[in-house]
């Protein structure tokens, strides 16, 4: 005798003929004639309006990626902030009205990573020993040497290096036993000239300042005297002579440098700086 065991429907079948009613209901078809029926022009029209949301949706998702929002934490020399930074963040501001900057001004050098900057702007010769950093040069920005008229007219005129060494002069830096300028000559040439500072900072502008005043002769890298070398206020001297160059750059995490706001940042920087460095 047969056992008798109770009798469950497939779940699966279940799923079929419950699709296959609905495809009925969507389509009328025939091995000659296939066609939607009204509920499935409704049906569609539904689906289709469904696809164009998700669509739209996406495409909100990437325009809020690719427009530049959030906050930006940048460190920045103060003087270089003070004369040129300062401005350019104004006008990058004002273009991403999204984008919030959270800076700090200082000369001493900031751990980027551990301090949680996004960009820190620095100054300072090669070779650059960030490694773990991304790196984009700003300007490459040739130190110089200047002297007001003023100092120049109540003194001597200055034809070789060696005339610098009995004027008065200013220095970038903290006192300390010795203070040389080390230039560089036509055709290798070098020279180590020791000068006896009157005014010693690492305030650049107050150098500046002092230099225009006609205190001392001062050493201070190009894209800081444009505007008074151009109005006549200081006179470079000895052209063909001048101390190692130094290079404006920004480094930032590898992570954070893909962020649009980051970017858009890092672009705005070296656009402006390649409109005002000089040759």
């Amino acid at each position: 005798m047969r056992r008798w065991r109770p009798r469950f429907p497939c779940r699966c079948s279940s799923r079929t003929a419950r699709s296959r009613r609905s495809v009925l209901r969507l389509i009328q078809s025939s091995t000659r004639r296939f066609s939607v029926t009204e509920i499935g022009h409704i049906y569609y029209a539904h689906c289709r309006a469904m696809l164009v949301e998700a669509e739209g949706a996406q495409a909100a998702v990437e325009q809020t990626r690719a427009e530049p929002c959030g906050t930006v934490r940048l460190s920045c020399p103060v003087a270089l902030l003070h004369t040129r930074v300062a401005a350019m963040l104004v006008v990058f501001m004002a273009a991403y009205p999204r984008v919030d900057v959270q800076l700090e001004a200082t000369n001493r050098r900031v751990d980027v990573i551990a301090e949680g900057f996004d960009i820190a702007i620095r100054v300072r010769p090669a070779p650059f020993e960030d490694s773990d950093l991304h790196l984009k040069v700003l300007a490459e920005s040739g130190q110089t040497l200047v002297a007001s008229p003023a100092l120049l007219a109540r003194t001597h005129d200055v034809a070789v290096p060696a005339d610098l060494a009995d004027l008065p002069s200013l220095d970038l830096d903290f006192p300390r036993p010795e203070h040389v300028w080390t230039l560089e000559g036509p055709d290798g040439a070098s020279a180590a000239i020791r000068h006896h500072p009157r005014l010693v900072t690492d305030d650049m502008i107050a150098l500046r300042a002092a230099a225009v005043a006609g205190i001392g002769v001062l050493q201070l890298p190009r894209l800081m005297l444009c505007e008074e070398v151009r109005d006549g206020h200081l006179v470079r001297l000895l052209p063909d002579w001048a101390p190692r160059s130094q290079t404006v750059h920004a480094v930032y995490p590898s992570q954070r440098g893909l962020l649009p706001s980051v970017r858009a940042l890092l672009d705005e920087l070296g656009q402006r700086f390649a409109e005002i460095a000089p040759g």
